[in-house]
């Protein structure tokens, strides 16, 4: 089994079409397809077959893919940390974030990191903390500002808490149920029409977690969307959100109103994979992103909505 071997298999697997894979990696689709068939019989087992004209993983394949992603992730890894020591080429960091926590936590720390270290290539991606979570376990990130699910962390990462975040309720107006403190209960959502984000925003599981046990179901006015397009729904009047305070603060047609105690809140982590070693930039970027956060405690800094754990 060889490596190139192991970047053809993946690329078939991504884009499902032999082709295309060849286009991808810059080979020739006959050479592409004996390196396939070579790294089979090594394995002894078919990993592709062909359904209705369509290419398909096998059961093989199935297992084979998430082990040849992972390994080509710590190749990439392992070489970048050579290449940093010995000065070949800059160093690349990789973080995710949630939308909330992209707009708010990530900036500060990212120019701090950027004037200690402008040569180092920075990369970002926002995202719900399940796909944040899922290109961690795949190698695309080097570390991932999440927020804690309810049912625990993936055993495959390290995963450090490190503040807790509230909800709130957007609206376009005041919520006719709200008490005269100007609090909402959860119980008070119960029909309201919600705007919900799509499936793997966290903020959708919180959303629902957070009605159920109020001892209903939420009712969706709309369903499916990222950050911005939740917000402008509920701008135009489509329904209500449970979003965290910090991205409204330039959202001026939107109506703030905070949860009743225990309200939902949330714990916000710094994750990462357990099985890698991080390369000198990631190390630097989760401590600089340490730092910052305990001196933001200190001189009560924090954004809006965002305390100590």
């Amino acid at each position: 089994m060889q490596l190139h071997q192991l970047r053809y298999f993946v690329a078939v697997a991504e884009v499902r079409h032999f082709t295309q894979a060849a286009d991808l990696v810059g080979i020739t689709q006959p050479s592409l397809s004996k390196q396939i068939h070579a790294l089979e019989a090594d394995l002894g087992a078919p990993l592709f077959e062909r359904v209705r004209g369509n290419i398909a993983l096998t059961a093989a394949g199935e297992v084979l893919l998430p082990l040849a992603t992972r390994i080509l992730a710590d190749v990439e890894t392992a070489t970048r940390e050579v290449q940093e020591l010995v000065g070949l080429r800059r160093g690349r960091v990789r973080l995710g974030a949630t939308p909330s926590l992209a707009t708010s936590l990530a900036p500060p720390v990212l120019r701090r990191f950027r004037d200690a270290h402008p040569t180092v290539d920075l990369r970002v991606e926002e995202g719900g903390s399940q796909d944040l979570v899922r290109d961690l376990l795949r190698g695309d990130l080097d570390l991932a500002l999440i927020i804690m699910p309810a049912q625990g962390a993936d055993p495959g990462l390290q995963v450090d808490p490190i503040l807790r975040e509230s909800l709130v309720v957007a609206s376009v107006g005041e919520v006719a149920t709200a008490s005269l403190t100007g609090e909402l209960r959860i119980t008070d959502l119960r029909d309201q029409p919600m705007v919900m984000f799509r499936e793997g925003y966290d903020l959708r599981d919180a959303t629902i977690q957070a009605c159920r046990e109020a001892g209903f179901e939420p009712t969706f006015a709309v369903d499916g969307g990222e950050m911005d397009a939740v917000l402008s729904f509920v701008e135009a009047g489509l329904g209500i959100a449970l979003v965290p305070g910090i991205v409204l603060a330039r959202r001026p047609g939107v109506r703030i109103t905070p949860l009743a105690p225990p309200g939902v809140r949330r714990t916000i982590a710094v994750a990462r994979r357990r099985d890698v070693v991080p390369t000198h930039a990631g190390r630097e970027l989760r401590r600089i992103l340490l730092d910052y956060v305990q001196s933001a405690i200190d001189e009560a800094k924090l954004p809006p909505g965002v305390e100590p754990r």
